[in-house]
């Protein structure tokens, strides 16, 4: 693959990404509330289902998925119902950030944060529709479909993660200025507010 559409495709693909959406709006709100080191665990899981819907949109399985609409809807439905219960639970919070756990409950696990980051990336519609409008015109039909899509894949992984990073690290700053002093119940009303907003643009996407 030449250098020269490489960099169309990195410069095409950093701009879609560090664009606010619904990952980059999770990795925030997880910035805010838990800090970047545990939020990398939702990134991991978001990183995961990015780079199986890279693949899948390749090789034909996005096609698949379009043949059972209702599938794909109640999955949808099922994790904009998941992160809209977080964002309720944030609001209810007191006396401490949420998800780091109320005295009595357990903080969110990393299997938990992983999970939330997977099924965040794999049922957003747009996320499906990008890919299969970016990516094949980038793939040279006279070569190795393999090494490609390997290629490719790596350079969305890296630039996903990037962005996502930038997005945790503000979300961890702005915690650190709402969260002194009194306003903790601010911080997590905020996060609240745009985790039901990522679930209801997961659902209603």
């Amino acid at each position: 693959m030449q250098e020269q559409v490489l960099l169309i495709f990195l410069a095409t693909f950093f701009f879609v990404s560090i664009t606010p959406g619904m990952c980059m709006t999770l990795s925030m709100t997880l910035g805010m509330t838990l800090g970047v080191r545990r939020t990398m665990w939702m990134m991991a899981g978001e990183l995961l289902g990015v780079g199986l819907v890279s693949v899948a949109a390749v090789v034909g399985v996005a096609a698949v998925m379009l043949n059972y609409p209702l599938l794909f809807q109640l999955f949808k439905y099922g994790g904009g119902a998941y992160l809209l219960y977080l964002g309720v639970q944030m609001w209810r919070a007191r006396g401490k950030l949420a998800l780091t756990g109320e005295p009595g409950q357990a903080p969110a696990s990393r299997r938990q944060l992983a999970t939330q980051g997977f099924v965040t990336a794999i049922a957003n519609p747009k996320g499906w529709a990008f890919m299969v409008s970016l990516l094949p015109p980038f793939i040279d039909t006279a070569r190795s479909l393999p090494g490609q899509l390997g290629l490719l894949v790596g350079i969305i992984l890296c630039t996903e993660f990037g962005c996502l990073m930038l997005y945790a690290a503000g979300g961890k700053s702005m915690g650190r200025f709402l969260g002194s002093g009194n306003n903790l119940a601010l911080v997590n009303r905020i996060a609240g507010t745009l985790m039901m907003g990522v679930g209801l643009w997961l659902a209603l996407g």
